[in-house]
């Protein structure tokens, strides 16, 4: 796939220097299937995703799972919202094949698609470090934590986090980056180049989503290391720790999800601009197919893995095997110390009751 036929002129607009359309490829019927029921499958897993999520909320009572619950449905709602967003061009594209240059002329809708795909992209990774700053806070320093406002806190991230997104995305329209027509004129992304502000675009886009990456891989690597410590540890037994294990497995799901899909689209950016080889535009393509999978699969995380599904799906396995383990290990450490202390004092009555017949049998000889 080549660019058009059409060459750009010096008034034409920035979005359409270096991809013109029309574009000299033969749209296939597979191409639009593929995108239908792709955002489909998406929009409706999001659905799903939040109304079970709402109703988890309005049953919870613990004030670090209504924190947990408010950054997922953060979460489903940004993807719900960038698979409609930006699912809705791409397929309204592949259906009409209309040409950006006649409805577009001012590069105003490729730019608003171009910051959508932004937004959208970094989100779910900067969401995703930020529910693992608050776990890491909520088990590692459980008494630090707020517990008059968490819910205000737990917003005012998920509003801090949309903003940074927001901020990012604006900055090719002051002119650090750009936004431009991609192949096969479907789509407008930021300018993936190793020249001017474009490279440092693209290194802030993709050096930001692998600090995410790598900010939740730690933070979640400690908040399980402590986790373990705690349930095995003297104070295992202050409260219950099964809904804080199930958060940490739907958290470190949402982790290698977005890890498997974004980390190939990132590092392939960062190679390209710090290389400084030709973008290849099939490369491209196949990874941003791979990132956004990452909206589909992380609603169904929360729908399949609950206690509630999986104690369904396995009714034989017990599930509170975290809080009875704890109990019986507790049980057996007392048991032993119990013994402990009887045998040595068994063993000072022993040592005095001897003395004392000692001395009995002593004395009859001295009178």
């Amino acid at each position: 796939m080549n660019t058009s036929a059409q060459p750009p002129s010096n008034d034409t607009p920035i979005c359409y220097t270096i991809n013109s359309p029309p574009f000299k490829f033969v749209p296939t019927i597979a191409s639009a299937y593929f995108s239908s029921i792709f955002s489909v499958l998406g929009i409706t897993s999001n659905l799903i995703a939040f109304v079970v999520l709402i109703k988890s909320f309005q049953r919870t009572h613990s004030s670090s799972r209504s924190s947990f619950l408010i950054f997922l449905g953060g979460l489903v709602v940004t993807d719900f919202m960038g698979l409609l967003v930006t699912g809705s061009i791409v397929v309204s594209f592949h259906v009409t094949h209309f040409n950006w240059r006649n409805l577009d002329p001012h590069c105003h809708f490729c730019n608003f698609m171009g910051m959508s795909m932004v937004f959208y992209g970094l989100c779910p990774l900067l969401l995703g470090a930020a529910m693992a700053l608050e776990r890491f806070i909520g088990i590692t320093r459980p008494f630090t934590r707020s517990t008059t406002l968490p819910k205000r806190r737990t917003v005012f991230m998920l509003l801090l986090v949309w903003f940074i997104a927001g901020c990012i995305a604006l900055l090719p329209l002051t002119g650090i980056g750009s936004y431009h027509m991609q192949m096969p004129g479907s789509w407008c992304f930021f300018n993936i180049s190793s020249e001017g502000s474009d490279l440092t675009f693209s290194l802030l886009f993709s050096m930001l989503g692998l600090t995410c990456i790598a900010v939740s891989f730690v933070l979640n690597t400690v908040s399980v290391v402590t986790l373990i410590k705690v349930c095995c540890g003297q104070d295992k037994m202050q409260r219950p720790r099964d809904q804080e294990v199930e958060m940490m497995v739907q958290l470190i799901l949402i982790m290698a999800i977005a890890s498997i899909c974004w980390c190939p689209m990132l590092v392939f950016i960062a190679q390209t601009v710090l290389s400084g080889d030709p973008l290849q535009v099939i490369y491209l393509l196949l990874w941003l197919r791979f990132a956004s999978w990452n909206q589909i699969l992380d609603p169904w995380v929360y729908i399949l893995f609950r206690r509630a599904v999986l104690q369904r799906v396995y009714p034989r396995m017990d599930w509170s095997q975290w809080s009875q383990w704890s109990t019986l290990n507790q049980s057996f450490r007392s048991t032993i110390s119990r013994l402990t202390h009887s045998s040595s004092h068994g063993r000072h009555l022993s040592s005095d009751e001897m003395g004392q017949n000692e001395k009995l049998n002593v004395t009859p000889h001295t009178l």
